[in-house]
């Protein structure tokens, strides 16, 4: 059994068996998707999250193990390692009460306590620790010579001493913890020579704020770091600190007398200068922390649903991107999303030359054959998306219409200038580049998404204010998981949509993309085994995940994994017909007794989701894409009057609110309060990232550019 199986198994509250398992094919190089989908006998039905959570963990007691071994071998090298020492270290699990263990022998700056230490003042503070000595100041006189001038340094020197062991006695630290983490309060307030500027308005709520830190939402206290960071604000975390100290005092102050007032001060002293501003840096990193989970969670939420947007499916496509005096740039794009033509346009003022744009878009429906029109959200979105109207309202009854959808162009500036992009289009400009992206995220949103930084994307909340290297962690995460998901067309896939795939990375994404140059489209999986460098163990990954649509065997073409192949094909002769007959029948399916198909390797959850394709294969989970208007009467913020009701697309989602555009070129505020008529307590319970929503203006504060809106009494 592996060495922290019980440890994570008792604090996930999951069965020693399926962490353990879990932990093996973890360690046998399988990805947390291959397990989740593909080992679930192996783990007693663990999901996605509770297989991350594991392997985090993993992780985590990995590095505090590590970490006891710098404290063993430190104190060893001390001579202080004692077996009772030891044996406390080795069994604790948790990272603070670990640095506690370690605090007295940890190498420190010289100290005031090292110095009367150096001074001979030791023997001193045991005299009064002890609390017997009736005249403390005569015992001090013994201890004056050399740097000690008189009582009174020989005194001090044995309270700094006294501060020091108090300031490193467990006990006092987690009595000092308890109370911050039962009254701990935290101020902001700003800093005066910057109350005035421009910068600082934007703090101007935590300009004189206090609020229980246990009650301090994640949003607040990122918003007051940043503020902090920024030479705004003045942050700090407090207790009462008389109330501690008596707490602090009844630990180690017994009786009344000389030497107790003495333990008295010592101990105070250490409070004050010792153990507060250490557990007051502690919980603001704590604190921080947490928010930053938090906010983190409330992203990776966002981040799903974005990658997971409905996708509009192979149409041919133009895609424009909106302008005003650059004019709109047009991509047009056919069934695969590649580049058919490009071109500017200028329907709008200040160089408008509408009959001539007019007919640009006329000839590009027509000769290009569009079956869809994709606009950015961006500047001049409205003013174009009303212009691709009136175009297209000039059809004649013999060409098709086109639909008409506004996409989010949220990082479309940020891909258009990457590498990948300069990769992808190596002789065309940004803008093209711009507008291709526009047109592929309506065609598959995932596929194209991946190609940017997600904290690009423009969801979220904070993203550059927490822990970046544990932002990147669970982004990276999630769009592994999106992606293996929704699975991946092997003949199509970009490198960039490949290297996420579980098992590959961007070696054999590569390698397959080349493959596929030099020999054209994959008819089967088992022709991955010819892709250079892709061996057994990287198949075994991978297969499951990639789609070939049309493949001589249907399964190719579904989430069945290869290795179940066999066990499909014994359910078809046991049918007396093909796999292709028995894909295509969901008659001969209902004649399936998967009792009769149960093996030591292979259970009903395997056999359970082996059914569940065969009923649809290739199957998209990511539902069809819808088409919206704005109203048409509002085009700007000052159009909104109080108790207008509008529709409006949810663009981003934190844990006080929803953002949602109603085509004013400016986010409106749903805040939790008024999401609907029910308490809620989560945003994401009540809506999703582009969702198509009904809401009331409730404010419109025209200074600071701010609509308030509400959900509330409103059917969705």
């Amino acid at each position: 059994m592996n060495k922290y199986t019980a440890h994570i198994a008792l604090t996930l509250n999951l069965s020693e068996k399926s962490v353990d398992a879990t932990l093996a094919l973890l360690d046998e190089g399988c990805t947390i998707p291959f397990i989740a989908r593909y080992r679930k006998e192996r783990t007693g039905n663990l999901d996605e999250v509770q297989i991350t959570r594991i392997s985090e963990m993993n992780d985590r007691l990995k590095e505090i193990d590590k970490r006891k071994e710098t404290i063993l071998k430190t104190i060893r090298e001390q001579g202080h390692l004692t077996h009772e020492l030891e044996q406390r270290i080795l069994a604790s699990w948790d990272a603070t009460e670990l640095e506690d263990i370690y605090l007295p022998f940890k190498p420190k700056r010289r100290t005031r306590a090292q110095i009367a230490r150096e001074q001979g003042l030791e023997p001193l503070a045991t005299i009064l620790i002890i609390q017997r000595e009736q005249n403390p100041r005569d015992a001090a006189k013994r201890f004056v010579k050399d740097e000690v001038k008189n009582t009174d340094e020989a005194l001090q020197g044995a309270k700094d001493i006294i501060a020091e062991q108090v300031s490193e006695d467990q006990q006092a630290r987690n009595t000092v913890r308890a109370a911050y983490r039962r009254s701990a309060v935290i101020t902001s307030k700003v800093i005066k020579k910057m109350e005035n500027t421009d910068e600082a308005q934007k703090f101007s709520d935590y300009f004189d704020f206090s609020e229980p830190l246990k009650r301090c939402s994640s949003h607040r206290m990122l918003a007051m770091r940043r503020g902090e960071a920024a030479g705004i604000l003045r942050v700090g975390i407090s207790i009462d600190g008389e109330d501690c100290t008596e707490r602090l005092c009844r630990q180690f102050v017994r009786g009344r007398g000389t030497c107790q007032t003495l333990v008295t001060e010592a101990v105070a002293d250490s409070f004050k200068r010792l153990i507060d501003p250490s557990i007051e840096n502690e919980f603001a990193a704590l604190s921080k922390e947490r928010a930053d989970d938090e906010a983190i969670r409330v992203f990776v939420e966002n981040l799903r649903q974005l990658l997971l947007s409905a996708p509009l499916g192979q149409k041919r496509v133009l895609a424009l991107d909106p302008g005003f005096a650059n004019g709109c740039k047009i991509a047009c794009l056919d069934e695969q999303g590649n580049l058919l033509h490009h071109e500017i346009i200028y329907p709008h003022p200040p160089r408008r030359l509408y009959a001539q744009a007019t007919v640009a878009m006329l000839r590009m429906i027509r000769g290009y054959q569009v079956q869809a029109i994709a606009i950015g959200n961006g500047t001049a979105s409205r003013e174009s998306e009303s212009f691709v109207h009136e175009v297209i309202d000039q059809l004649d009854g013999t060409s098709a219409k086109p639909q008409v959808y506004v996409v989010s162009e949220d990082g479309a500036s940020i891909y258009s200038a990457s590498a990948t992009a300069r990769e992808e289009f190596p002789n065309e400009d940004v803008t093209t580049r711009g507008a291709v992206s526009i047109g592929r995220r309506l065609m598959d949103p995932l596929a194209e998404l991946v190609k940017i930084d997600p904290k690009s994307i423009g969801v979220g909340q904070y993203q550059h204010d927490v822990d970046q290297s544990k932002l990147k962690h669970s982004l990276d995460q999630t769009v592994v998981s999106c992606v293996n998901q929704v699975g991946v067309n092997l003949n199509t896939a970009s490198k960039h949509l490949l290297t996420y795939v579980s098992g590959l990375g961007p070696a054999l994404a590569q390698n397959i993309v080349d493959y596929r140059r030099e020999h054209g489209p994959f008819t089967s999986r088992a022709q991955l085994k010819k892709v250079k460098r892709l061996g057994d163990t990287a198949f075994q990954q991978c297969a499951g995940f990639l789609r070939i649509p049309d493949a001589k065997n249907p399964l190719d073409n579904s989430a069945v994994h290869p290795e179940s192949y066999h066990i499909v094909e014994r359910m078809a002769k046991d049918q007396g017909c093909t796999v292709r007959e028995l894909v295509l029948s969901p008659a001969l399916q209902k004649n399936i007794h998967l009792q009769d198909y149960v093996t030591a390797e292979t259970g009903l959850p395997t056999l359970t989701d082996i059914m569940k394709e065969l009923e649809k294969p290739g199957r998209d989970p990511r539902g069809e894409v819808e088409t919206f208007e704005f109203d048409k009467g509002v085009h700007t913020i000052d159009d909104l009057v109080e108790g207008m009701e509008l529709p409006g697309i949810v663009t981003n989602i934190t844990n006080f609110g929803a953002f949602v555009d109603i085509g004013v070129h400016q986010d409106g505020l749903v805040h939790i309060s008024q999401l609907a008529d029910r308490f809620v307590s989560d945003p994401t319970q009540v809506v999703r990232l582009h969702q198509h929503v009904r809401v009331r203006v409730k404010e419109v504060d025209l200074r600071r550019h701010r609509i308030g809106l509400s959900m509330k009494h409103i059917k969705q």
